[in-house]
């Protein structure tokens, strides 16, 4: 694979006009396309085979047009001090609303609008009323008109003295970044500077990686409608793809000026560094795709689809890495080094090979302490991060709901006045689906009632035919609470199979438990087809093993911070954590598919460079100081790079996005800084050379992927002494 790595890099650095222009064209086809594309939805969402994905299934059945999974709003109206919601002057103004609502620019897309008096929505003591409103569709398929229709419905009211909140989904809205996105790709700007002392230099990983991240998100974009993907797809393939975007640039442009410093002519130091760095980049490459794809075993439609268009992103920018860079690399030409290395390796036009005997850097001197300390790291390293690790254990999860939005919204302070007016479980009522007669139903009322959990139970309401029903039930707690989880298990347990719980706060808590059971099978899965591909790579069997333990080490004390800062509120307001809560059930699951693809990036590009130096004849230990000494300092400017990249996107307005973008970041540091720069030597430092023993039977069995580049060495051994003439029919070839 490294030769013909070799030969594409050398091939697009040649034929860098045509290359460019290729992705060029790339770019500006997938951006017509999501022009031209409809505005993308929410998307679909279902989990198929539980109880709540069952009952919104006979809903549509035995409720034709009721739109059962349509979008929902609470507007809520609270009288000034001392006057009552009923006072005759301030219900003219409820009942305007409801008209309005009902007659409005949405009123097309409004399945039913409940009046509180009718509907008895008035708190006991008469301070506080609200109105459902039920759309037949989802909150991201409302037009705006419908939406400017909800917002603008209370503000005569407003006017008139009275408090009014809107809450629920139909004000849901793709999450905005702010500009803590763009700060992180100005961190990203200023190590890559501080990295290569060039300005070219720096920019060439950040132009590559937003050309790749723009095809790959305009795709989506353009796909969106025609697979179903919802509106945050395109906000994971941006995260995932500007990280790995960027950090695979950065890997080819350091090997392609370390191939310079040898005296290598420019075309030959691009294309060695495709073949070397480039066969990193691709199993690297594939270690993401692997865990974003593995995300289909948790068989809920909308994550797998998330994961399969992360990892075309990812596939795209592997192959910006592999053409577009060296590519590129041509057209930059010495303006990729610093100007001390342009006058000495270009100066009277013929490059001049770098000296010998190379100087100690930082990381030759950290691994130097690291090997005479192996014990003491190693300790420091697992004590550290399994001290952190430590709230992992009291992890709670669930779904966000309004309570966890921030205290100036809208639907937050819409959550807080109906918890005070009528109580918590307001917030969050399960709708138990009846599919049988008026019988089964009348004795499932009496049932319910009798349970402890209960606040109120809304009567029946059975479909045309007479043989389904719908039951609201008022939880006494607020929708993400542990009581109200075993509300709705009691009045499953007490059920048949015709009585079903479903609604939001059901649905939430089905998802999170289907999260849980295919946590196990996922990391088996993720984990076991990573090993063998490091296996493939690095040739050894304790070496895959170590990385994997590795990693498990890092993202459980990243879920141990996660829960000490969203769930326990530690440090919360540095954070903008403004109410604490139960971790979003997808988080786990999440964050070991994809820091763990984003993890063996640097186990690859640090420990090749270690197994190339041992494979050319270096003692383990003076391999371990090698790799140090070429991989350790693009390596932190990498997760720096990435750590950046993830915790942009803290400054989120989303409660969800914000704790995904600190998970990442932290998860990254402690596997870049304390797993592969300091447990990862101090390991090999103990192991030796017993590190790199593979049984002779699996190095048969095991097909020689070269990572580390001999077969291009002899080839390029072979190619020189056939004489120029032939090294160029080998390359055209």
């Amino acid at each position: 694979m490294a030769t013909f790595l070799y030969r594409l890099g050398r091939g697009a650095f040649r034929r860098r006009g045509l290359v460019a222009l290729l992705w060029v064209a790339l770019l500006f086809a997938a951006g017509f396309g999501a022009a031209t594309a409809s505005a993308p939805t929410s998307g679909s969402f279902s989990i198929p085979g539980t109880e709540a994905q069952r009952a919104f299934d006979v809903l549509d059945k035995k409720f034709p047009g009721m739109a059962a999974d349509g979008a929902t709003a609470r507007i809520v109206i609270k009288a000034p001090a001392g006057a009552k919601v009923t006072d005759p002057e301030t219900k003219a103004q409820v009942e305007k609303i409801v008209e309005d609502l009902k007659s409005g620019p949405g009123k097309d897309q409004i399945s039913s609008v409940a009046d509180p008096y009718q509907s008895q929505a008035v708190s006991q003591d008469g301070s506080t009323a609200y109105i459902s409103t039920k759309y037949k569709v989802s909150g991201m398929e409302l037009t705006d008109a419908t939406r400017e229709a909800l917002t603008e419905s209370g503000k005569e009211a407003q006017a008139k003295g009275l408090t009014v909140e809107i809450g629920g989904d139909a004000l849901m809205a793709a999450p905005e970044t702010g500009s803590g996105e763009i700060i992180g790709i100005l961190v990203a700007a200023i190590v890559l500077v501080i990295t290569f002392g060039s300005l070219i230099a720096a920019g060439l990983p950040l132009l590559t990686a937003i050309i790749g991240v723009g095809i790959g998100v305009s795709s989506i974009t353009a796909l969106a409608n025609v697979l179903d993907l919802g509106n945050t797809t395109a906000t994971l393939a941006t995260m995932i793809g500007l990280a790995v975007g960027i950090d695979y640039a950065l890997f080819i442009v350091s090997r392609y000026r370390a191939e310079l410093a040898e005296g290598q002519e420019r075309d030959e130091a691009a294309g060695r560094a495709a073949g070397t760095a480039g066969s990193a980049v691709v199993f690297a490459g594939l270690t993401v795709v692997i865990a974003l794809v593995g995300l289909a075993v948790v068989n809920i439609p909308m994550l797998t689809k998330m994961g399969f268009a992360a990892a075309g992103t990812v596939v795209i920018a592997v192959l910006v890495a592999l053409t577009l860079v060296p590519a590129i690399l041509g057209f930059a030409g010495k303006k990729v080094l610093p100007a001390g290395e342009k006058s000495r390796l270009f100066g009277k036009g013929k490059a001049k090979p770098a000296d010998t005997e190379k100087k100690a850097n930082g990381g030759t001197r950290w691994a130097r302490f690291v090997l005479r300390r192996p014990v003491m790291v190693l300790l420091a390293g697992v004590i550290g991060l399994g001290v952190i690790a430590i709230p992992a254990s009291k992890l709670e999860m669930g779904l966000p709901d309004d309570g966890a939005q921030p205290v100036s919204t809208t639907q937050r302070q819409a959550y807080d006045l109906l918890s005070d007016g009528f109580g918590p479980g307001f917030n969050g009522p399960l709708m138990v689906v009846v599919d049988g007669d008026k019988a089964l139903a009348d004795s499932t009322v009496d049932r319910i009632k009798g349970l402890d959990g209960v606040a109120a139970v809304v009567p029946p309401m059975p479909n045309e035919a007479g043989d389904a029903s719908m039951i609201t039930v008022i939880p006494k707690d607020r929708p993400s609470s542990v009581k109200t989880e075993e509300l709705v298990h009691e009045i499953r347990d007490g059920s048949g199979d015709d009585v079903m719980v479903t609604g939001a706060t059901a649905m939430n808590i089905d998802f999170s438990q289907k999260m849980n059971d295919a946590l196990l099978p996922y990391l088996a899965l993720v984990v076991g087809l990573a090993f063998l591909l490091l296996m493939l790579v690095f040739r050894s069997i304790l070496v895959p093993l170590k990385a994997a333990l590795g990693f498990l080490l890092s993202v459980v004390a990243a879920l141990g911070a996660v829960v000490a800062v969203f769930q326990w509120g530690w440090l919360g307001s540095l954070f903008g954590v403004e109410q604490t809560g139960p971790i979003m059930s997808m988080m786990p699951i999440f964050m070991v598919g994809v820091v763990f693809g984003l993890a063996m990036d640097y186990e690859v590009f640090l420990v090749t460079r270690m197994r190339e130096a041992y494979v050319h004849g270096e003692r383990p230990g003076q391999a371990v100081v090698t790799g140090f000494q070429y991989s350790a300092r693009v390596v932190v400017a990498a997760a720096v790079i990435m750590i950046a990249v993830f915790a942009g996107f803290i400054g989120a307005s989303e409660q969800m996005v914000k704790m995904i973008g600190f998970g990442l970041a932290v998860a990254v540091f402690f596997d870049a800084f304390v797993v592969r720069m300091a447990i990862v030597p101090a390991v090999l430092a103990l192991l030796g050379h017993k590190a790199w023993w593979l049984p002779r039977w699996l190095d048969r069995l095991l097909p020689n992927v070269d990572v580390e580049g001999e077969s291009l060495r002899k080839h390029l051994a072979g190619s020189s002494s056939e004489g120029p003439d032939k090294d160029r029919e080998l390359v055209n070839a």
